[in-house]
């Protein structure tokens, strides 16, 4: 007992697993209470149970488990989660409950079942039962077929899927045990009454007892269809509708739809394909040729005998139908020709679809030879004709069938129009639309009037199965001239025939016609009979409303109402008024009188043709008032305007009475129902009048009132040719002008070009210029809507007045039709209209292709012709294939006939001559624009071996392959492509190059399509082959196309077809499909009929996913991560949306989703310190190994379970590498998310990373250093350091990697260890890799060895560790290696060093052997280089490129240990060279230490200069001059076609072959050089740029990053670019061209340029960055200045919101925009400041105030600031006008500054006044009153404290103190700070200072003070303008001598520049006499230097900056102290003495 009470106490779910049974029996039947109770189906209670419930069916207790059954049963059938245990559940159901004695058992088992299939698991229920089969144990089999049976009789074949069952059905009637065979048995009975054909077909060979057994059962099922008595649970709404109609007394036709949509097995998809071309008898083809008839028959007998297998493998049967197609056609023995026909029958059924590429050859002959009368001859001819037709499409052949029904013999007309008929029956509305029923009907028509009564009844059939298909509202407008008996006769065939699809499609739309009679349309079901009957009962109706009773007009017209009154009826009016208007009858003069004055004052009637013009004018008047009073149904429209039209009618002499008789017709034609018979009335006499200048404009209303009426296409028709009737070119160009507008207010839909093309032709051709412009604009207007296709009609016009169409075509480029604004609620009554409407808008452009004239080329295909193609000798080949070129080419367009053409051609494909190939290609590239959509009969036949060659193994014929692919798919579209198996098996083909190049295609094309065809699904068991292809490019093109696969087909689909694989395949690809699942993009948005083009083109725009604005400046590797980041966006969505499509989600999906969120690296506190503090005081093992062992790995673990996410470390330590693979992933997506953590766990992602390095899988380690690339650029942003542990337990594993035998690998390896350089100094890198040199491994010494002469190369002889020596003797020992590579680096390196060192390397190596030492002699004398200096980075090494990314972060977390200035000065001291300064760029950058530190205290300093050799300064600029190659013979015939030209060059400017990109920039540079030929690249400027930084982008990212290039390539392609940007530049009508968008990008590359560290390592780097520089300003100054400040300040925005840019970055654009406002002053006319504004506005908007002075630099508020100030103060109070584009500008912030800044400016006004006039004259009023004074020195203090107008306020007090020099300012500065005191008199004197130097100067002599340059703290100190306020040009010698004057100051050395000759020649007067100087003098200066950079770190950044003209570098020096000025100004002084 003690036990028992132990497990009562249990709860309940471990009772459930307890080893007692009654423990387990106490548990189930609780649970069961527990289950019945809960009613939440999401009650967390459920999960509690979710692993228990299979123990609960397979419990070995019998009783025990009978109550889990329960239990079981009633958890599936509750709980929500329930569908994740299906599999295992229902398996132990098959396996431990169907093999158990008690039947109860039996049932729950199969009751559970039944119940996963209600929750919509029926697919894996079916397949775990369908394994069941498969047991020995009977039982089992029985109970699973039962199951299977009675879920089938329940939920109905589209639950279950039949088509597995049926393929096992034959082998359970084999079974040896009699309850299968019984069970089997009812099992097929209850198939049958679901599918019939299917089963019996499958059962033909069981015993024979079975099968007759079977059919008697069979014969005994009721004929109904079954339906389903269980309903899924998303239908059980369905099933309570269905109990109701049942309740209701049932309704057939709920039953009847059901039955119809149980998806109906095909049998022939059972049957196994039988291969019959290699049985043919080898003598066939001779035979079938044979003098003899009986061989002939013999050997068509024998494919008879083949081609009766059902079904028949694909395969090439074009030989066998041709010669099929010759005894037809051909044969005299009519039993022959029987035979043959049945032969092609056996072909059509067995092949199916793929016989669909021969049947446009066969369908021809075979209706030409109905001609023949014999019964079994026509039989089998239409078999035949039946057979093939079901392969293809009505649409394919229908050009075929058209021709032949024009033949003279009655019979193949009878024929034909049968055929057509039966064709129609297998056609539904959708796949017969308007544009393929129109010819057929045209053509049918004429053949009810045939003389031959078997012709006219075979078309009134064909006529009424097409009305039956469509319904008579579609063919209607057709049938409009029949008469009543004929039109009768079509209905009466239509009621008789019944359709292939049932009647469904002909009902639906008759249903709606029949909307007055419900009640009986209802009752009669589905009987289509009766439904008719209904539609045609009520035709008296209208007919007695319609005016026939008094009709006086021509008999047919009268009878015309009949068909036109019955629709009325039947649509309710809907769209009776326009069928009525077609037929309406014209009436006598007489009733038209008499219906007008019944609605008419008389008194208007008499004086209509009063000769008073005042008389008829006031009848108009009360004319117009009568008709704006009538209804419209009262209204007689014909009987108005024939009164109107009465004499004098249209010849009306008054104007004003015209106009208003005109205004009237409109009236009438809006108001009442205006048919096309009153508009024919009236519209002759418009047309007269449309030309009027009085009357046009009235005319034009009023045809577009009858336009709205009587619908566009037919009143344009009607208005044209009466246009062009007449002489009258007024007339006539007007009219084109009306329709131009017409068409953009109604839109284009159903317009009839070919009605007035001719007319349009005719314009052209006039004489008079108004018609042809007229027509011009026409045309314009039409190509928006028809497209480029429209010119194709106009090739053969004049090339004059081509060229005028073209320059129309190219202003409508890009531009979408307007949506249509009138005629719209024509279609919004018509109601059922609208599906129809659906097919046409694409029609228009067909159309226009429809009007071309086509030539029949088919005889010029002769049979020579085709022989010769196919010759032995290639010559001959040729020759054929040039003549087939030929006749292309002359006939431009042409029919679809091509005769043998296509097989001739299909043989040259696979031609062993390349060349012949390739010219086959262009041929049938020619021929798909020729032959235009009708190409599309030829794909399957000549398209499919076209995708063939893109196996090719050569790169040109595959490119040329898939450019006529493209050519064929633009005329076909893609359903012809993806339809049947043909791509498939091309897929199947395991060619690489044919899998990459096909796969691609498809990627390309895929997306574009709304829908595809389901044989899409046929191509994805082959796509995942690729998926695992060997070769990386088709496996990385499969992946591409995965998810435009996964966008037609589903991912359901695509899961689902990962059945069939091996499970280690399954498992990677569903990984695939989940990634491709969420980057899925959605299918392109249908187009909107009246909008089509606008739709379109926004749609697919929004579809693509958006890619985010990467930063082009972190670094060429980071692609991936760009990727990924782009890809999450849109798969967040797209998962969104499928977790709420689907009602169950799949297992893993929620699992992933439970545990998968939050962050992957957890950071905790001082963890890493600790686990480096346990790794040195041993209490863990130190990481390091030969190979990792267990403890290790183990170790590791236990580290990284505290800081890794639970589930990420499962995949870390997986046993399986593709978990491996998915772990990196998730790494590099949480990489820049995680920085934090990822660095906090980087030591233990660092020796995971090694671990991956022992691993033998390519892949992973391929995705491990792709991952180590992304770490260590993360790492360097951040500037973080590697720890001495880090590195000590990784790098020496990554050396190992350096040795792979794999290139790519040691690539990758490489390039760590380069970037790795930027977070561990090199100098602690060098004894790893020297310790890499000692390896076994040839490959890994080699290349370490040149690593280390990398290393060497970049930082100088000091990163040699332990000393110079001893590493270069270390390195030395390998030129003796065994291995050549070896001993190739070991030389490279020591040579590389010989061009740091010179000859002391021979010292430092000691001796050598005689031979190794010969050997690097002779290396020496071959390298080229000579000995230099020491390179400058020397000693700097680690700094070097630290610095370049951004020093103020590296205090930030370098602390102050590393003072930045003074090891500068120590690494210039220490490389005793004096080229060192050359290369110190850091002292022209911002100082952003200093900015960082700078507590806001305003202290004016001088700048103190660092001493560098300025010379440089001084040299004048060398841009490298590109090589001129010899121009391209391109640019000799510049005129002729400049623009392809230069578009083509341009595009060679980004390719990624340096040379190819050098060539073309060389040429474009010849043509800017060259005046004359400069404006040839007008137009393309934008272009040009766009090419230009995609170029600088190029290098940025993959040149520079790639070893292998000489990177003196790379610099001479960088001279090439900034030499062409610069002559560009120069040329200033086109330097302003350029927009907005591409000079940002422009400006982005040029500066991630000028700050590229690795440039600067280069020989001429600096060359290249002062190049830039210069090019930069002439951007600048010589860009669009609104282009150039928009896109600056976009940047600035852009790069302060990426925090991957640096603040270096943001820096320079600043200083740009600094630029920019110096500038302004002479440009602020040429600026569009409403775009400026709105830019500042949108700038402010992202930054607030509060944000922009969070940032850490306070220069973009001040730069802001400035921007705004200066506008300001050019434009005063009118800025306030030009914030026009900004939407709500009292929510501006920017409003707002700018109303502040007016009134702070307007405060100042007086005191400004006053020094207006003190420029220009002595003042008056020399003396004030006191009061005065000290009110004017308050203003000009308070002017000074305040930091907008310091400087302005020192300038007024200079001026002052000048004036009044005997005034005491002593009393305002007593009370301020010292420091202010100071500020001010250092202020003073400065301005003195330049003031005297100015004074020199003639240029500047008229500056005004506030224009000057001062050392004040403001954002203008920084910015000198550029030009005085005479507005005139500052040359660049006041910025000379301002240099020198600076120079003087600090006591430097002026005597140098004046032997420069370029720069001094620009200089207008003597430069000062210089001061000597001393190097003494520049010692102390350093030392000065140093002192003052200690004592003032607060300084203030304005005061360092001093711009020099050329360069944009500004140096930033520390400040010094007062002291010490005042020494330097005594010096200054004495020296001008």
């Amino acid at each position: 007992m003690g036990d028992d009470s132990e497990w009562l106490k249990l709860p309940v779910d471990q009772k459930c697993e307890h080893k007692l049974w009654k423990a387990r029996l106490s548990g189930y039947e609780e649970a069961l209470k527990i289950f019945q109770k809960i009613k939440d189906e999401k009650s967390p209670e459920w999960s509690k149970y979710l692993g228990l419930i299979k123990k609960f069916v397979t419990d070995s207790n019998a009783v025990v488990q009978l109550k889990g059954l329960e239990a079981a049963l009633v958890y599936v059938e509750n709980a929500h989660v329930a569908g994740k245990t299906t599999g295992e559940v229902v398996s132990g159901v098959v396996s431990k409950v169907f093999n158990q004695p008690k039947a109860k058992a039996k049932e729950l088992g199969i009751e559970i079942c039944l119940m996963y299939i209600e929750i919509e698991k029926g697919e894996a229920v079916q397949e775990e039962l369908l394994k069941g089969l498969d047991n020995k144990n009977p039982k089992i089999i029985v109970a699973c077929i039962e199951t299977l049976r009675k879920a089938l009789s329940e939920f109905g074949s589209k639950i279950i899927s039949l088509k597995p069952i049926i393929k096992v059905l034959p082998k359970l009637f084999e079974s040896r045990d009699k309850a299968v065979r019984d069970e089997a048995k009812l099992f097929a009975i209850e198939i049958y009454r679901w599918n019939r054909d299917a089963v019996k077909h499958t059962l033909q060979n069981i015993n024979s007892v079975q099968l007759k057994e079977l059919e008697e059962e069979w014969v005994k099922l009721p004929t109904s269809a079954p339906k389903p008595s269980r309903f899924l649970r998303s239908q059980q709404e369905l099933e309570a509708k269905l109990e109701q109609q049942q309740s209701a007394g049932g309704d057939a036709e709920g039953g009847g739809d059901d039955g119809d949509e149980v998806p109906q097995i095909d049998a022939y998809e059972l049957l196994e394909a039988v291969e019959i071309l290699s049985k043919l008898p080898k003598d066939f083809y001779d035979k079938i040729e044979a003098k003899k008839w009986q061989e002939r028959k013999e050997a068509l007998e024998a494919v008879e005998v083949l081609v009766k297998n059902p079904k028949l493998e694909a395969g090439d049967y074009a030989d066998l139908v041709k010669a099929l197609k010759k005894v037809v056609g051909k044969d005299t023995n009519v039993m022959l020709v029987a035979l043959a026909a049945k032969c092609l029958t056996g072909l059509a059924v067995g092949l199916r679809k793929r016989f669909g590429q021969y049947a446009g050859h066969v369908v021809p002959t075979i209706l030409e030879k109905f001609k023949e009368k014999k019964p079994q001859v026509v039989q089998a001819l239409q078999e035949a004709i039946d057979a093939i037709f079901l392969t293809t499409t009505l649409q394919n052949i229908s050009e075929d069938v058209l021709a032949v029904m024009d033949n003279k013999n009655p019979t193949i007309k009878q024929q034909t129009s049968l055929f057509i008929a039966r064709s129609f029956r297998h056609c539904t509305s959708s796949t017969l639309p308007k544009s393929l029923l129109k010819p057929f009907c045209a053509a049918l028509l004429k053949h009810i009037n045939d003389s031959a009564p078997e012709v006219r009844d075979a078309a009134f059939e064909a006529l009424g199965t097409a009305l039956k298909v469509v319904g008579e509202k579609t063919v209607n407008p057709f049938l409009a001239d029949v008469d009543k008996l004929k039109l009768d006769r079509i209905k009466e065939c239509s009621e008789k025939v019944e359709l292939v699809h049932g009647k469904k499609s002909g009902l639906a739309t008759e249903k709606k016609e029949s909307k007055p009679l419900p009640g009986r349309a209802a009752a009669s079901g589905a009987a289509g009979d009766k439904d008719t009957k209904d539609v045609s009962g009520p035709k008296p109706g209208p007919v007695k409303k319609a005016p026939t009773a008094k009709a006086g007009g021509p008999p047919k017209k009268g009878k015309t109402t009949a068909p036109g009154g019955s629709a009325s009826a039947g649509t309710k009016n809907k769209k009776g008024l326009e069928t009525k208007e077609i037929a309406e009858p014209e009436l006598s003069i007489e009733v038209c009188e008499e219906k007008a004055s019944a609605v008419l004052p008389p008194t208007c009637i008499q004086l209509l043709d009063s000769s008073n013009w005042k008389e008829r004018l006031a009848c108009m008047e009360e004319f117009q008032k009568s008709v704006e009073l009538m209804e419209r149904t009262e209204m007689p429209c014909q009987a108005l305007v024939k009164m109107l039209a009465k004499k004098p009618g249209w010849k009306e002499t008054n104007f004003q009475v015209m106009q208003m008789k005109l205004h009237i017709v409109a009236l009438i034609a809006q108001k009442g129902n205006f048919s096309k018979t009153s508009a024919q009335i009236v519209l002759d006499g418009l047309v007269d009048k449309i030309g009027d200048v009085k009357c046009g404009n009235n005319a034009k209303e009023a045809m577009t009132a009858i336009a709205e009426a009587c619908a566009l296409p037919w009143t344009a028709e009607q208005v044209m040719s009466m246009a062009f009737s007449q002489k009258n070119p007024k007339n006539q160009s007007e009219t084109l002008n009306w329709l131009s507008n017409a068409i953009k207010e109604f839109g284009f839909s159903e317009l009839n070009v070919k009605a007035f093309i001719s007319n349009v032709k005719t314009a052209l051709a006039a004489t008079n210029p108004a018609v042809r412009t007229s027509a011009i604009t026409l045309l314009g207007v039409m190509y928006l809507y028809v497209g480029p296709s429209l010119r194709m009609i106009f090739e053969d016009e004049k090339p004059a007045l081509l060229s005028q169409i073209d320059a129309e075509f190219q202003k409508m480029q890009g531009q979408s039709p307007p949506a249509p604004t009138r005629g719209l609620c024509k279609h919004s009554t018509s109601g059922t209209d609208e599906g129809d409407e659906g097919e046409e808008p694409g029609d228009g452009g067909n159309d226009v292709v429809d009007l071309l004239p086509r030539i029949e080329i088919s005889d010029k295909i002769t049979s020579e012709l085709v022989s010769k193609i196919g010759d032995k000798n290639w010559k001959i080949r040729k020759e054929g294939l040039d003549e087939v070129a030929g006749i292309i080419n002359e006939a431009k367009f042409i029919q679809p006939n091509i005769g043998e053409l296509p097989t001739a051609l299909k043989g040259r494909l696979n031609d062993s001559n390349k060349i012949l190939v390739q010219q086959t290609l262009n041929i049938l590239q020619q021929l798909a624009v020729a032959m235009g959509p009708n190409i599309k009969q030829h794909v399957k036949n000549l398209g499919i071996p076209i995708i063939t060659v893109l196996g090719d193994s050569k790169n040109n014929v595959r490119a040329a392959a898939l450019a006529t692919v493209n050519a064929w798919a633009e005329q076909t579209g893609m359903k012809e492509w993806l339809e049947g198996e043909d791509l498939s098996e091309e897929l199947k083909k395991e060619n690489p190059f044919l899998r990459q190049e096909l796969l691609g295609w498809l990627a390309e094309k895929l997306p574009t399509l709304r829908s595809t065809p389901t044989d899409l699904i046929l191509c994805v068991p082959h796509l995942y082959s690729c998926l695992e292809d060997r070769n990386g490019d088709v496996r990385k093109k499969a992946q591409d196309a995965l998810p435009f696969f996964m966008m037609h087909l589903g991912y359901e689909k695509m899961a689902k077809a990962t059945g069939k694989l091996k499970p280690t395949s399954k498992d990677q690809v569903l990984a695939m499909l989940e990634k491709a699942k969420a980057n899925m993009p959605s299918k392109p948005a249908a187009p909107a009929k009246a909008m089509s083009k606008p739709m379109g083109g926004s749609a697919p725009a929004k579809a693509q996913p958006v890619p985010a604005p990467v930063e082009d400046s972190v670094s060429s590797t980071i692609d991936a991560k760009p990727d990924l980041k782009k890809a999450k966006a849109p798969g967040v969505s797209s998962k969104a949306k499928s977790a709420q499509g689907k009602k169950v989600p799949s297992k893993t999906t929620l699992k992933e989703d439970d545990d998968k969120s939050g962050p992957i690296f957890i950071v905790v506190p001082n963890g890493k310190e600790q686990r480096m503090r346990d790794e040195k005081g041993l209490k863990v093992l130190k990481w390091n190994f030969t190979t990792p062992r267990d403890e290790y790995i183990e170790q590791l673990k236990t580290q990284m379970s505290s800081c890794v996410a639970k589930w990420l470390q499962d995949e870390m330590f997986h046993s399986d590498f593709q978990h491996h693979n998915k772990a990196l992933a998730v790494m590099v997506d949480h990489l820049e998310s995680e920085k934090d953590g990822v660095i906090s766990c980087l030591d233990l992602i660092l020796k995971w990373l090694t671990l991956r390095f022992f691993d033998t899988n390519t892949s992973v380690l391929m995705k491990a250093l792709e991952y180590l690339k992304l770490l260590f650029t993360l790492l360097s942003e951040e500037e973080y350091h590697l720890t001495e542990s880090e590195a000590s337990s990784f790098i020496p594993y990554l050396i190992l990697k350096v040795g792979e035998p794999k290139d790519v690998i040691r690539k990758d390896v490489r390039a760590i260890l380069n970037r790795m350089c930027l977070v561990y100094p090199a100098s602690k890198m060098f004894p790893f890799i020297m310790e890499g040199t000692k390896s076994k491994n040839s490959k890994q010494r080699a290349e370490c060895l040149e690593e280390l002469g990398c290393l060497i190369e970049s930082y100088g002889m000091n990163v040699c560790q332990p000393t110079p020596g001893k590493a270069l003797k270390e390195i030395a020992i390998h030129i003796g290696d065994r291995d050549n590579a070896v001993r190739n680096a070991a030389l490279n390196t020591i040579v590389t060093v010989y061009n740091v060192h010179g000859d002391q390397v021979f010292k430092l190596i000691g001796n050598l052997s005689e031979k190794d030492m010969s050997m690097l002699e002779e290396r020496i004398k071959r390298s080229a280089k000579r000995p230099s200096a020491a390179p400058v980075k020397q000693a700097e090494e680690k700094p070097q490129r630290t610095q370049n990314i951004n020093s103020n972060a590296n205090m930030l977390r370098k602390g102050p240990a590393e003072d930045m200035s003074s090891r500068l000065n120590q690494a210039r001291s220490m490389s005793g060279h004096p080229e060192a300064a050359q290369m110190v760029r850091r002292e022209f950058q911002l100082d952003l230490d200093e900015i960082e530190n700078d507590n806001g205290t305003v202290r004016c300093e001088m700048p103190e200069l660092v001493q560098h050799k300025l010379d440089d300064i001084f040299e004048p600029v060398l841009i490298p001059e590109p090589k001129i190659r010899a121009v391209s013979p391109h640019f000799d015939d510049m005129h002729s076609n400049t623009a392809s030209t230069i578009n083509f060059i341009i595009s060679q400017v980004a390719s990624g072959d340096i040379n190819t990109s050098i060539q073309a920039l060389t040429q474009i540079d010849e043509v800017l050089r060259q005046e004359d030929k400069a404006e040839a690249m007008s137009g393309h400027i934008d272009q040009f740029l766009i090419a230009t930084f995609m170029q600088l982008r190029l290098i940025y990212s993959t040149h520079m990053a790639d070893e292998k290039l000489d990177k003196e390539e790379i610099i001479k392609l960088y001279s090439c670019i900034i030499g062409n940007m610069i002559s560009l530049f120069q040329i200033e009508s086109l330097a302003r061209e350029a927009s907005t968008g591409v000079l940002k990008d422009l400006m982005h590359g040029l500066i991630t340029l000028m700050l590229d560290s690795r440039i600067e390592d280069l020989e001429e780097g600096q060359q290249v960055i002062r190049s830039v520089n210069l090019l930069v300003v002439k951007v600048l100054e010589k860009s669009d200045q609104t282009n150039i400040l928009s896109a600056l300040l976009v940047l600035l925005q852009d790069s302060l919101l990426a925090t991957a840019s640096s603040p270096k970055f943001s820096e320079l654009v600043m200083k740009c925009l600094w630029r920019m406002v110096r500038l302004l002053p002479d440009t602020i006319n040429s600026i569009n400041l409403d775009r400026i504004l709105l830019d500042i506005h949108i700038f402010m908007k992202v930054f607030p105030k509060e944000k922009l002075k969070q940032c850490k630099s306070e220069f973009p508020i001040r730069t802001l600031k400035t921007l705004l100030h200066t506008l300001c103060k050019l434009k005063g109070p009118k800025i306030l006008d030009h914030l026009t584009m900004i939407d709500n500008k009292n929510e501006s912030e920017l409003e707002a500054h700018l109303c502040r800044m007016m009134k702070h400016s307007m405060d100042q006004t007086g005191s400004k006044a006053d020094k207006e006039t003190e420029k220009g004259a002595s003042r008056t009023d020399e003396k004030s009153s006191k009061a005065k004074v000290n009110d004017f020195l308050a203003e000009i203090f308070k002017k000074i404290g305040s930091k907008e107008n310091t400087k302005e306020g020192l300038a007024e007090l200079y001026e002052y103190k000048k004036k009044y020099s005997d005034t005491d300012i002593e009393p305002f500065l007593k009370n301020s700070s010292q420091f202010f005191q100071s500020y001010v008199e250092r202020g003073l004197r400065v301005i003195e200072m330049e003031r005297e130097s100015k004074g020199r100067i003639p240029t500047s002599a008229g500056i005004s003070p506030q224009m000057e340059v001062t050392c004040v703290p403001t954002p203008t100190s920084t910015v000198s303008s550029l030009g005085n306020t005479n507005g005139e040009e500052v040359g660049p010698s006041v910025y000379l001598e301002r240099l020198k004057i600076l120079r003087q100051r600090c006591g430097l050395d002026n005597t140098k520049q004046d032997d420069r000759p370029p720069l001094t020649s620009l200089l207008s007067k003597p430069s000062i006499p210089p001061v000597a100087s001393s190097t003494d003098m520049l010692h102390s200066k350093l030392s000065q230097l140093r002192e003052s950079r200690e004592q003032h770190q607060h300084s203030d950044l304005d005061s360092n900056q001093s711009h020099s003209a050329g360069t944009m570098t500004s140096s930033s020096s520390s400040t010094t102290n007062i002291d010490d000025l005042k020494k330097r100004l005594e010096r200054i002084k004495s020296s001008r003495k």
